[in-house]
């Protein structure tokens, strides 16, 4: 049958014999088959309301899984499951994702909700007539409150406040020993028994799990953040690997791999052998031959920062400091502070997200004029930005590089009043580059001279926790891609570094640029010695004073980033419109001059001798490191610095080709790979098996191979009715798996340990009484076909890793009358009676099981 799950937990099945009929149509009916079985369907919901239950499956039935060992359809929706009986369509239990039961409900109890909605309005209605003007200001007041609270509401719930939406269930699926496999939201994987009985958990990674795949002795898991793993039977973690730098959304096995789909759109497959022994002779073999698909490329990024001040600048202003620089850059990196800073503004931006997201009208303002700068739409194209308040951040890439760079994602983290307020913190975003992941972070950080602490504090707070809108993820080692899991592997134990908590997603990108007013200022120097230095231009002695360095060197702010030489003046604070180093701030305060404006860097390298390559994909060199002086429209100088970085990427086409040869032509590795996916020898008690009604026979498979397991399915091949002359007509195909009513076998599928028997029970079912439904209401019922009835089962055994088969058939036959005909015939015609047919004389009445083996022993196999 086929069943379909949809949204308000509705279960509809569409009958084989259905599907049969409209199969079987002459060519001039065949334009009524789709209407036959459009409208044959069988609506559960009835079923359950006629057998007592309420209606459970409210929920959306996010999952439908086929367990075809046990002949059971599983029912996911978010928090629960219903377990049904393929074979009768009963539901045979409830129970949620704890493996509590849930039992059935009195309908006639349950309130009638319709009644009980047109009542409410009824009285609300009368209400509002009665006392429209006297409730006016309660119901105004009410309104607000909940208002408040719905939006209150909704934003614990788009962080993942409710934990049980966080168990939800995202994928289903059956493993090689009966057993079912459930992914949750929040990483958690749940074992179950083939009757719904919950065995155990496991939990290796904090994210969410998105869907699941079997092969062999192995479960394969894919999850949001774009990593693969790999569980055995007992639920063991054998291997993990980075695969997609995006959700790994499907997952399929075909020609001995494991395809994985990631949301982005892209596939990639890894051998189903991996992880094992062939992962270290291929990857060995690989990096021998790395230079033939290492491509390096070059590329300059220019990034400027400046605090504006709440002004807008002149076009000739953003020429100084942007358009003069950009004309042989790739990337344009721009984080502004103080766009906007009024108290209303902070207010809204703290309580309107997409304030944010949208940006506000002076922020667009500020777009546009840096996009007509910079030649927006022919030269340039803008890929993203984000506000905070007064912080924006944007990234303009040059067009012929588009098409290297994608996933472009953004954050914020405020840092004012709180952690709440967006007057300080910072903006972030994340893009990939020639498969390199390269992040940049606009920060503004606690002002004034004695703030150091909090300045340290603010860094710390917006590197531990700013987090992109898709979930984190190792993107920089998906980069290297690959058709296997050689280039990937890690241990046994991958990410087992990665707590609950994560580690910081700014530490995962290849290259991470922090640009902004960090507020560090110059210790133990007066305004006037200051200014005698700047106007010296001995800024060495300056950078001695300077805050920043210093808590640089103590470890306490930036680690592991570096800053150009400084070689310009203090760039705040200036008078407005007051040109060269007499613009410096001569008020009543005087503030002493400081570089409050800075740009740091981290790339791939851990020292700066390292040269780029796959294991060191990113090495940057600073260009200029410099300060616009003779932009006077904010009490701070814009400041700007251009990379040239060298990326090292894997040309993917090439690498494949070279993972192929040595696949095909290493001889190694196809031993290896030959005795990974041998099929076991095994043998089958009998090929022929006659049953009556309730009958069962057992059908015995013993693996003789010593030292592999092996592994089984059983098919139906085909159905066939039994003439009078006791020949079999042409048989009919069947979907999937495809037993017919009659015929139960269990289990259909498992796993025979080394020189040990299997036992699997043929068994038949009474099934004489049938129902055609039309729109899902039983229309007549028949007795179903009393003629004989025969099967062909086919069983396929496989290896671990193979994924051919060596198949074994046995022909099922169903007698339904105990009273059999009595053929004459001389014993050593039995040689010559045709394969298919069966002798019936001398038939005995079974009582529980009966094995054929000796009466068929002369008959050919099917």
């Amino acid at each position: 049958d086929l069943w379909s799950g949809s949204e308000g937990g509705g279960i509809k099945i569409w009958p084989w014999e259905a599907i049969e009929k409209a199969l079987s149509l002459k060519p001039e009916e065949r334009h009524t088959a789709a209407l036959i079985v459009e409208r044959s369907y069988i609506d559960l919901r009835s079923h359950l309301s006629v057998n007592g239950f309420s209606s459970i499956l409210t929920s959306d039935i996010k999952n439908l899984l086929s367990d075809h060992s046990r002949a059971k359809v599983w029912s996911a929706g978010f928090l629960s499951f219903a377990l049904w009986d393929a074979r009768t369509r009963e539901l045979l239990k409830v129970f949620n994702i704890d493996g509590q039961i849930e039992n059935r409900v009195d309908m006639s109890l349950l309130p009638d909700f319709a009644m009980e909605d047109e009542f409410k309005t009824k009285i609300v209605t009368s209400s509002k007539k009665d006392k429209a003007q006297s409730s006016f200001g309660f119901f105004q007041r009410s309104r607000n409150a909940i208002m408040g609270a719905a939006d209150a509401v909704r934003r614990v719930a788009a962080k993942g406040g409710f934990g049980d939406d966080n168990r939800r269930t995202e994928a289903l699926t059956t493993s090689i020993d009966g057993m079912i496999w459930t992914g949750g939201a929040n990483g958690l994987l749940l074992q179950w028994d083939p009757n719904g009985n919950r065995l155990q958990d496991f939990q290796y990674l904090p994210f969410a799990v998105q869907c699941l795949c079997t092969f062999g002795s192995q479960i394969w898991v894919g999850y949001m953040n774009g990593i693969v793993q790999v569980l055995d039977l007992e639920g063991n973690l054998l291997g993990g690997w980075v695969a997609h730098s995006s959700p790994v959304i499907k997952m399929a096995v075909g020609a001995g791999y494991i395809f994985t789909l990631a949301n982005h759109g892209g596939i990639r497959g890894w051998n189903v052998t991996s992880p094992g022994p062939l992962d270290s002779i291929l990857c060995k073999e690989l990096a021998g031959k790395e230079f033939l698909y290492t491509r390096m490329e070059n590329l300059k990024i220019l990034a400027g920062t400046w605090n504006v001040g709440q002004g807008r600048a002149s076009q000739d202003a953003l020429i100084s400091w942007l358009g003069s620089a950009a004309s042989d850059v790739g990337i344009v990196v721009v984080g502004l502070q103080e766009v906007e800073m009024g108290a209303g503004f902070l207010a809204m931006s703290a309580a309107k997200e997409t304030v944010g997201l949208e940006g506000s009208a002076v922020g667009h303002w500020w777009l546009d004029m840096i996009g007509k700068i910079l030649d927006d739409g022919s030269t340039f194209e803008r890929v993203g930005s984000r506000q905070l308040a007064g912080l924006l951040i944007a990234v303009w890439v040059r067009k012929n590089l588009k098409d290297y760079v994608g996933d472009v994602d953004v954050a914020a983290v405020p840092c004012g009043f709180g952690r709440a307020i967006g007057n300080k913190g910072a903006v972030g975003l994340r893009v990939r580059v020639y498969d390199r992941i390269m992040c940049f972070v606009n920060c503004h950080f606690a002002a004034h001279l004695e703030a150091v602490n909090r300045r340290n504090a603010d860094f710390d707070h917006v590197y531990r926790t700013m987090t992109f809108c898709r979930p984190s993820n190792l993107c920089s080692a998906a980069a290297a891609g690959a058709s296997s899991v050689v280039q990937m592997l890690r241990s046994t134990n991958p990410l087992s570094g990665l707590t609950v908590e994560g580690v910081p997603e700014l530490s995962e990108a290849d290259m991470v640029i922090f640009l902004g007013d960090f507020n560090y200022r110059l210790d133990g120097i007066t305004y006037d010695e200051a200014r005698d230095f700047i106007s010296q231009r001995c800024f060495d002695w300056l950078r001695e004073r300077d805050q920043l360095r210093a808590e640089m060197e103590a470890g306490n702010v930036f680690q592991g980033m570096r800053e150009a030489d400084i070689k310009f003046p203090p760039t705040y604070k200036f008078e407005k419109h007051l040109a060269g180093l007499a613009g410096y701030d001569s008020g009543e305060k005087k503030r002493v001059p400081a570089w409050c404006d800075r740009i740091l860097y981290r790339d791939s390298r851990s020292d700066l001798a390292s040269e780029c390559s796959l294991e060191c994909p990113v090495a940057s060199s600073i260009l200029r490191y410099e300060a616009c002086m003779d932009v006077t429209d904010s009490d701070h100088k814009p400041v700007r610095c251009i990379f040239s970085v060298d990326i090292a990427r894997v040309d993917e086409s090439v690498r494949r080709q070279e993972f192929g040869d040595i696949m095909t032509s290493n001889e190694k590795v196809k031993i290896i790979l030959e005795d990974l996916c041998r099929i076991p020898e095994t043998i089958v008690s009998t090929n022929n098996i006659i049953i009556q009604n309730q009958d069962t026979s057992i059908l015995r498979v013993t693996n003789k191979c010593g030292k592999k397991d092996a592994f089984y399915q059983i098919n139906c091949e085909g159905q066939s009715t039994v003439k009078d002359d006791g020949q079999a007509s042409d048989r009919h195909p069947r979907g999937s798996f495809g037993f017919p009513r009659w015929l139960e076998v269990t289990p259909a599928t498992g796993m025979i340990k080394p020189d040990r028997t299997a036992e699997m029970s043929v068994h038949h079912e009474d099934f004489q009484t049938l129902e055609e439904f039309v729109d899902g209401v039983p229309q007549n019922w028949w007795c179903e076909d009393t003629r004989d009835q025969e099967v062909v089962l086919v069983l396929k055994v496989r290896g671990r890793y193979s994924t051919e088969t060596r198949n074994h058939r046995i022909r099922v036959r169903h007698c339904f009358s105990a009273k059999t005909k009595r053929e004459d015939h001389k014993p050593n015609e039995s040689a010559q009676i045709p394969g298919n047919v069966l002798p019936r004389s001398d038939y005995q009445r079974l009582s529980s099981s009966f094995d054929v083996v000796d009466q068929l022993r002369n008959l050919h196999s099917p």
